[in-house]
């Protein structure tokens, strides 16, 4: 059996604003050389270094903000505030993965009028979309991005306002999402918890779904006949 590679803390932050076009955000565009996530578009974020936990006394949820507004400063030259940060998912790099991650993933409001400058090394371009106009682009094939980014645009697509976003987000259960690769044919998907073929990894057995299919350069999320035990990822 191959050594399962442990995966490494991280966290992102979707940084938010107020527009006349509704909740605005962030994306960041990675250099296409990249090994990870090359030529995608994401959130400000990184893995949380050693300094973070010494800032954070050693604790992974101080620690984890810390990393997250650091990363946005150094990517984007934007600096949320701690305490304006609010915790939406952790997620979790499947096994068999060269390269893991378990990743906190908060959002922050932000003032209107602040310049975002991008670093030109990692990240090579920037744009401020609506939060329902991103995910549209990805449903389109236009902005390309992992699993995560996606399902969180869509989950913030529900709010029209930043106040809104917090006053229930602060108050909600936080998904801790724990995917698997799964094999059927062609396709690439990953399953999450309660899908017939969670544990074998096997896409094609019948049952119950719950999993994110790519098609199109677009992901597709399926929740059906799934065990009430396992709710869906995405809040509605």
């Amino acid at each position: 059996m191959p050594e399962t590679i442990e995966a490494r803390p991280a966290s992102t932050v979707v940084l938010l604003r107020d527009t006349d076009n509704g909740l605005e955000t962030l994306l960041l565009k990675r250099n296409k050389a990249l090994v990870f996530a090359g030529g995608a578009w994401v959130f400000p974020g990184g893995s949380v270094d050693p300094e973070d936990f010494e800032a954070g006394d050693g604790s992974i949820a101080k620690a984890s903000r810390i990393a997250a507004a650091r990363e946005a400063n150094e990517e984007s030259g934007l600096s949320p505030k701690l305490d304006d940060m609010v915790l939406l998912s952790h997620w979790t790099t499947p096994v068999g993965e060269p390269r893991r991650f378990s990743t906190w993933i908060y959002a922050a409001p932000l003032a209107e009028d602040v310049e975002v400058v991008i670093d030109g090394g990692e990240i090579h371009d920037s744009r401020w979309l609506s939060v329902r106009a991103a995910a549209a682009e990805h449903e389109s094939g236009n902005l390309v991005m992992l699993p995560p980014t996606y399902f969180t645009l869509l989950g913030l697509s529900r709010y029209s306002s930043v106040a809104q976003m917090v006053a229930q987000e602060r108050s909600s259960p936080v998904p801790e999402v724990f995917p698997v690769f799964a094999n059927d044919g062609e396709q690439v998907m990953v399953m999450f918890p309660g899908d017939a073929g969670y544990d074998s990894t096997d896409g094609s057995l019948p049952g119950a779904r719950h999993r994110a299919v790519l098609g199109h350069k677009c992901w597709q999320y399926e929740y059906s006949d799934v065990d009430p035990t396992y709710p869906p990822i995405l809040k509605r």
